[in-house]
């Protein structure tokens, strides 16, 4: 199996020129040999816990006889020892051989009796220095000023991870600069501008400071939040949650209380207690981070505390997307699986909040960046609401939008509005295709549907430059990132042509990937990126490929 569940673009000049290597000095060993330890002991509290728990099944059952829960003799089996393995001994397999001196040998040897080098230069077997090696691999990690980064989270074979990918749109090239491990399965990702962990807790962060950061909200209840500038990274720079402050109190005391400090499930002031499955970095309050959960809470972070500053319950039920106002900048949009929609001012919690209906499980709510008056609201039953803030419902039943619009037949599962091209949406669903609307005073229209043999589509985010204004990157079910460049499009051109510098040439439809293996790429009741539009069977379909 292997899916991408969600994307995000890294604005132009923010990633550095030459992302520095993880380097792992005496301090930086040592924190995370006590982060490690932390997790050792967890898990080998859980063993002995599992085989407590094992034991006592056991004494229900009558031992006399001297069987196991197999009914096998255990006495008799350990007497009938096949004699045929007795010469190799191995009850002592795994014993240090010594050699003539007494000295134990191991796997590596005797290393005192090895020659040492103060420099690589002074030792006559090697013949490639330091320098040349140094300066390749400087050049391979290099990005440039006209470079995008694009983040997926991705799922592989079981295995977590994020992929960096670094987008060259002059040269149509899309490859994956780095990657980073994650302890589970990636929910959601947030691009941060703000250095965060790299100062002292509770020291105010420069304002004028720049980084390229990025928050993950996984199964997991916590929050990590990773450097992408830095590449082989181990452990994140900070983590949002009750698994920070269990290895806060780690490090700093060097020890750990014997009883283990069981994770709580009841929602608390503190930290989640289940997946997070939305953040949102506020753009204007670099500091401030918001956060949804399926125990349908929303926190509020400060970044420079690294803890919680304060917690909502708008909702009943699982909070799936937030955004914050582009205007009103301590106003948060929260959609939720309850069905509702709360535009809420974070400085006055107990306020009653403006709150919105929609007919079915909310997938995501955006701003309309272009009139903040009004948002967007995505349902599972494929529909768009688009709803104007001063028009407030008596009760969120009766809410009534500017349009309605039937987008899907399937769960609008990923949906963008353009921050630079007013008027230019996109909407991706289960059913495997991407559309792109053109939304007019008269209401919106389809410009076009494509699959773009991503399979399942889960995410599709707009790039954030004007230089790649139309650029759209999509992923989904099957694993891939593709960049379609919306700009090569006729239908595209037509809708938008007073937006797109006009060409005296036919263009051609333009989407670039990774180059992956054929057995990647399989057909699925559609056709491969940048052919004409098919549709999948009806029916259910598992979210794993076949």
């Amino acid at each position: 199996m292997s899916m991408i569940t969600a994307t995000a673009w890294v604005p132009r000049g923010y990633a550095a020129a030459f992302p520095t290597k993880y380097d792992v000095d005496e301090h930086e060993l040592a924190r995370i040999s006590k982060l490690a330890k932390l997790k050792l002991d967890d898990a080998n509290e859980e063993l002995v816990h599992a085989k407590d728990r094992k034991d006592e099944d056991s004494k229900t059952d009558d031992d006399s006889d001297g069987e196991n829960d197999n009914g096998v003799q255990l006495a008799q089996s350990k007497g009938d020892a096949d004699d045929d393995l007795r010469e190799y001994d191995l009850d002592h397999y795994d014993s240090d051989e010594v050699d003539e001196d007494g000295e134990a040998v191991s796997m590596f040897g005797n290393a005192k009796s090895l020659a040492y080098h103060e420099s690589n230069a002074e030792d006559p077997y090697i013949t490639i220095q330091e320098g040349d090696e140094e300066d390749e691999e400087r050049e391979e990690l290099q990005i440039l000023g006209t470079d995008n980064m694009v983040i997926a989270a991705k799922v592989e074979d079981e295995v977590a991870h994020l992929e960096v990918y670094v987008y060259e749109d002059e040269a149509d090239n899309l490859y994956v600069h780095h990657d980073i491990m994650l302890p589970a399965i990636p929910l959601c990702l947030e691009w941060l501008d703000i250095p965060v962990g790299k100062t002292s807790i509770g020291d105010a962060v420069d304002q004028s400071s720049r980084a390229n950061f990025v928050a993950v909200g996984t199964f997991d209840p916590d929050i990590e939040i990773w450097d992408l500038d830095t590449v082989d990274c181990m452990y994140p720079n900070a983590i949002l949650g009750q698994g920070g402050e269990d290895s806060k109190l780690e490090l700093e005391d060097g020890k750990k209380e014997k009883k283990k400090r069981k994770k709580s499930k009841k929602p608390n002031d503190d930290y989640h207690v289940d997946a997070v499955l939305t953040i949102a970095a506020n753009k204007n309050h670099r500091t401030l981070l918001a956060s949804g959960s399926a125990d349908k809470t929303i926190k509020l972070w400060d970044l420079s505390t690294l803890k919680c500053a304060k917690s909502y319950s708008y909702h009943t039920d699982k909070v799936c997307s937030l955004m914050w106002h582009p205007k009103e900048t301590t106003v948060l949009l929260s959609g939720s699986y309850d069905r509702t929609v709360v535009a809420a001012d974070m400085r006055a919690p107990d306020a009653k909040a403006p709150r919105w209906g929609v007919e079915s499980d909310v997938e995501t709510v955006r701003w309309d960046p272009h009139d903040p008056n009004y948002f967007y609201v995505t349902t599972e039953n494929g529909v768009i609401h688009y709803l104007d803030t001063r028009v407030l419902p008596a009760s969120p039943e009766n809410s009534t939008a500017v349009w309605k619009l039937q987008a899907h037949d399937e769960s609008v599962s990923s949906f963008d509005v353009n921050p630079i091209i007013p008027g230019f949406l996109v909407t991706g669903s289960t059913d495997k295709e991407v559309k792109l609307w053109n939304v007019q005073p008269s209401g919106p229209s389809m410009v076009i549907s494509r699959n773009l043999g991503v399979g399942k589509v889960f995410s599709t985010t707009f790039g954030p430059d004007p230089e790649v204004g139309f650029r759209l990157a999509v992923a989904g079910s099957k694993g891939a990132v593709q960049v379609w460049d919306t700009s090569t499009n006729a239908a595209v051109r037509r809708a938008f042509a007073t937006r797109i510098a006009p060409v005296d040439v036919e263009v051609e439809d333009k989407v670039i990937g990774v180059d992956e293996d054929s057995s990647d790429s399989e057909d699925e009741g559609g056709v491969e990126p940048g052919g004409e539009t098919t549709h999948a069977g009806n029916g259910w379909e598992s979210m794993e490929e076949d």
